[in-house]
């Protein structure tokens, strides 16, 4: 497994997509439904970046797993724009982690979206909760205070989609 001790643990990651036709509508906009599969998303993109993600969760046979989300829909997303998925995570302890999400239009840095979830560790084989591993803890620590996350004019660990 990755040794993730020496990295810098986390922070804010940015992930770019391009609105595709199949992320439209009836309205003619981004469904609402397509902005928590980004949640998802850009979640994965995060974790697998600071090397604790999918393949790391079966190896240590615990994972995190969604148990609440939150969401505000603020302005519409079209078809053709460039959108910055951004997610940090927020807080930590024992059993969960809380991440934090806001989607802007790159083109005017106008807010989309904004989000957040309460994830929580459980063991793979049983689905009960279990608490978090030292290398979870490790991965998975909060943005610093420093940090501004709503800060548009920088990007982060930008992926593409």
């Amino acid at each position: 497994m990755k040794d993730i001790s020496k990295e810098r643990m986390s922070s804010v990651f940015d992930l770019k997509l391009t609105v595709q036709p199949e992320h439209i509508d009836v309205l003619g906009h981004v469904n609402n439904v397509v902005y928590v599969s980004w949640m998802q998303d850009v979640a994965t993109a995060h974790i697998e970046h600071l090397g604790l993600g999918l393949a790391q969760y079966i190896e240590l046979k615990h994972a995190m797993v969604a148990v609440e989300h939150h969401v505000q829909y603020r302005k519409a997303a079209f078809e053709g724009e460039e959108i910055i998925l951004r997610t940090w995570l927020s807080d930590i302890n024992a059993l969960y982690s809380y991440r934090q999400y806001v989607f802007y239009r790159l083109k005017d840095q106008t807010v989309l979206f904004m989000g957040n979830t309460q994830w929580a560790c459980v063991e793979i084989a049983t689905g009960r909760p279990k608490r978090m591993s030292p290398s979870f803890t490790q991965a998975y620590q909060p943005i610093s205070a420093a940090e501004n996350p709503m800060d548009f004019s920088q990007y982060h660990p930008v992926v593409e989609a």
